[in-house]
């Protein structure tokens, strides 16, 4: 039993490894893209293709949320039933694709730009293959197949980055942000072709989908309402400023988010499937569950205090002064994202124990109140930044949301995990500070950005050992114990 316990969490340790190497690969490449095509792109392209991701966002949400997430979550999947929810998926696609066809021309006249009717014609296309790739993700998720998942991920990105840089090189504008997403989601699927040997077998067993989707259609709606929220706040400034102030608040949030995600996404995909395989046992769950939690907030609050502290250098530096008006929103959105390890935390526990109802119920919660500070934001002040401190509200606010139901599920309230956060909110706290300080220097921008990055590092990790952080010392014995079998 011991032996079976230790092979388990060994999996779980590799295929987390596994995953933060390829997050961190796929995070490098796509941030060295980004800064590229920044310095060639103007923020009006960046503002066009915001407004068109809103649409495509949405319509994501029916084919690849909910149905997806019952795969990896239930035990008793066949064979046959990936093949089953990928023609469902593939059908939702193909539906969604006509209504945005028919659509683009109303979408362009709505923004009074008639450029965005082709370009969301063409864009929209990237359902097609989000549908295959949708069940490539579930049963590399289900398999704990990360390692191949990585060689493909940071391969995809690779070729979806050279084909969108050499566009923008050609001075096709917004043509390379659309050519770089909608390769990115093909190369992705080819790649996963040659590694996962799974193919589509002619077989719909209506039986099995509607068991899959009284699970998943509550998923499906949360992230419905979810992605719409989110992507509301484009929508308001897209439509009430224009395509420009839009890039500036795009870029601003990507940065945080290519960094933030990838960290936080890694531990959450191969949480949610380690945790499903513990349904009813409460004290794993929640132990596994502390885990996430101190382990991505020790990696996360850093990272974000970091960001938000040589937001100004950075963006001189790497993206011109033609960005710089995106520091305030790169600021902010730092703080938003550093609380995403407790969210995601929280609401995979959920989805792990099948309790999709509560997830929904949240959801409801979650986006009556952060509809309404968005209302006051939009209303009583005129800057769309407003716009996003009105989120930084609704984040924290959300924290306690979030962690009520596993109060009652696993006895893992909200004020136990913050216990298990602040010492490394204390310590990201302190290093911001120490790298702050930096910029008194006035030693050239530079310079004081490659001291602030040195300083970060080393305050942090002498704050770990000087205050006997826990997650420190874990997260080292997991890397040394990975070398050792690599080894």
């Amino acid at each position: 039993m011991n032996t079976n316990k230790q092979s388990e969490k060994s999996v779980v340790i590799k295929s987390l490894i596994f995953k933060f190497m390829e997050r961190a690969g796929y995070q490098g490449i796509a941030f060295i893209v980004q800064i590229v095509l920044a310095r060639l792109l103007d923020p009006t392209d960046y503002g066009m293709l915001t407004l068109l991701t809103i649409f495509i966002s949405v319509s994501q949400v029916f084919v690849q949320s909910g149905l997806n997430t019952a795969l990896i979550q239930r035990k008793d999947i066949k064979e046959d039933d990936y093949s089953s929810i990928f023609y469902v998926s593939l059908f939702i696609a193909v539906v969604l694709y006509i209504v945005l066809f028919f659509t683009a021309p109303y979408i362009a006249a709505f923004y009074n730009m008639p450029p965005l009717k082709t370009v969301l014609r063409v864009l929209a296309l990237v359902l097609i293959p989000g549908a295959f790739n949708s069940i490539q993700n579930a049963k590399v998720a289900r398999e704990m197949r990360f390692g191949e998942l990585m060689l493909c991920t940071i391969g995809a990105v690779f070729i979806s980055g050279a084909i969108g840089i050499t566009m923008a090189k050609l001075g096709l504008g917004v043509w390379a942000l659309v050519g770089q997403q909608l390769s990115s989601r093909i190369a992705i699927c080819v790649l996963l072709l040659t590694i996962v040997k799974w193919r589509p077998r002619p077989v719909l067993e209506f039986d099995r989908v509607k068991k899959l989707f009284s699970f998943g259609w509550k998923l499906m709606v949360s992230a419905l309402i979810d992605t719409i929220f989110r992507e509301l706040q484009s929508l308001v400034i897209g439509k009430k400023y224009d395509a420009g102030m839009l890039g500036y608040y795009n870029r601003g949030k990507q940065f945080p988010d290519i960094i933030i995600n990838n960290i936080n996404g890694a531990i959450q995909s191969v949480m949610l499937p380690a945790l499903s395989k513990h349904v009813g046992d409460n004290e794993k769950i929640k132990s596994m569950m502390r885990r996430s939690i101190v382990t991505s907030s020790f990696l996360i609050f850093p990272i974000c205090m970091g960001l938000a502290v040589v937001a100004k250098p950075m963006v001189h530096l790497v993206l011109t002064d033609k960005w710089l008006p995106c520091v305030p929103y790169l600021q902010a959105y730092c703080f938003v994202y550093a609380f995403w390890p407790i969210h995601t935390a929280n609401l995979q526990a959920l989805n792990a124990q099948g309790r999709s109802d509560v997830f929904l119920v949240l959801e409801i919660i979650k986006k009556a109140y952060g509809l309404g500070i968005l209302v006051i934001t939009v209303v009583f002040f005129h800057s769309p930044l407003a716009i996003v401190l009105g989120q930084c509200c609704t984040t924290l606010l959300s924290c306690f949301v979030n962690a009520a139901p596993n109060k009652k599920l696993l006895n893992y309230g909200y004020s136990e995990q913050m216990q298990d956060i602040l010492p490394s909110f204390g310590i990201a706290v302190a290093m911001g500070a120490v790298v702050y300080s930096i910029n008194f220097l006035h030693i050239g921008a530079a310079m004081t950005l490659l001291l602030q990055l040195m300083t970060g590092v080393i305050v942090y990790v002498l704050l770990a050992k000087l205050f006997k952080l826990e997650c420190f010392d874990y997260i080292l014995s997991m890397l040394n114990k990975f070398l050792k079998r690599g080894n």
